[in-house]
């Protein structure tokens, strides 16, 4: 596997390496990262179901639809669409509230960009386009995809350059997105998925799904600060805004409870959402380390890929 570009702290080589050690690099040069996001109208034995035709000499047993010789006593092989290297855009949330961090390692937007850069270097090995985009209530920031090493290293300096600002408008900034992109290609999104004021999980999903109505494949990795997840404040009697600045005095303990109980109905939205639309999804705490989390969720989108082949 080709050497990182260096010169940059989004792109950590013990985590790359711990990744290759899982055999994710060289699976993933077969299977374009992800399953299923990029097709040709090319016909062959390659990983895609497209459909049935009659079994001529020469043609290996491995492929022959058994259930249909079951039922019909005729020789079929099953067809599958041949896959090219795919276009991939990553959406980088830069808004404010991406900069909160309690006590973890890291931001939630640092540990996002880090998430991009490991993406970004892995579609480069594995010769596909990539973009960046970075976003919050607007695009900030489009690079169109390309390949190549050099195309990487430009967006690891865009990368470095990025800061936490602005408030949050997801459902726009993802609908405007979902019109200029013209060619399919696979749109993975890296936020805390805070849409902004006035917008609610239904809209968020409702845009996420514009994405899909484009036949773009969305993956979505929501990245949380832990004290985002526990809200270990029991001792606050006030709120601000991260974002607007906005502040709220009340009950310590009744502003606890009413916060973790509108965070687990957006959370359940979310994943109840992404999985209607067949949008992959995963939640990234930022006391876990990234190269952990995205080769577990690497795995298990292999895995799932598999399955769906096996059926």
């Amino acid at each position: 596997m080709p050497e990182p570009a260096r010169g940059t702290r989004y792109l950590d080589p013990a985590a790359l390496a711990k990744l290759k050690n899982l055999g994710l690099a060289a699976r993933l040069v077969v299977e374009g990262l992800f399953s299923g996001q990029h097709r040709s109208p090319q016909r062959g034995f390659a990983v895609e179901f497209a459909e049935h035709r009659e079994y001529t000499a020469g043609i290996d047993l491995r492929h022959l639809d058994w259930k249909i010789l079951a039922k019909r006593d005729r020789l079929y092989v099953k067809q599958y669409e041949e896959q090219t290297n795919l276009r991939g855009y990553l959406v980088l949330d830069a808004s404010a509230s991406m900069g909160y961090r309690h006590t973890g390692p890291m931001s939630k937007l640092e540990y996002a960009s880090y998430l991009a850069a490991a993406l970004a270097y892995l579609m480069m090995v594995q010769h596909d386009a990539f973009g960046l985009i970075v976003c919050g209530d607007r695009v900030r920031l489009n690079i169109p995809p390309r390949q190549g090493r050099s195309h990487l290293r430009v967006v690891l300096e865009q990368l470095e350059n990025v800061r936490p600002e602005g408030e949050t408008d997801l459902p726009r900034t993802f609908h405007q997105l979902a019109e200029t992109m013209k060619r399919r290609a696979l749109v993975v999104v890296l936020s805390d998925l805070f849409g902004g004021t006035g917008s609610d999980t239904g809209d968020l999903i409702d845009a996420l799904g514009h994405f899909r109505h484009k036949k773009h494949e969305v993956v979505v990795l929501q990245v949380l600060d832990q004290a985002e997840l526990t809200f270990p404040f029991r001792d606050a009697g006030q709120i601000e805004d991260i974002e607007t600045h906005a502040t709220i005095a009340s009950d310590a303990e009744a502003i606890r409870n009413h916060y973790l109980g509108q965070l687990t109905a957006h959370l359940d939205g979310v994943r109840r959402g992404c999985m209607s639309h067949e949008i992959g999804y995963a939640m990234a705490d930022t006391t876990e380390p990234f190269d952990v989390f995205l080769g577990t969720f690497l795995t298990r989108r292999s895995h799932q890929h598999v399955a769906r082949m096996a059926y």
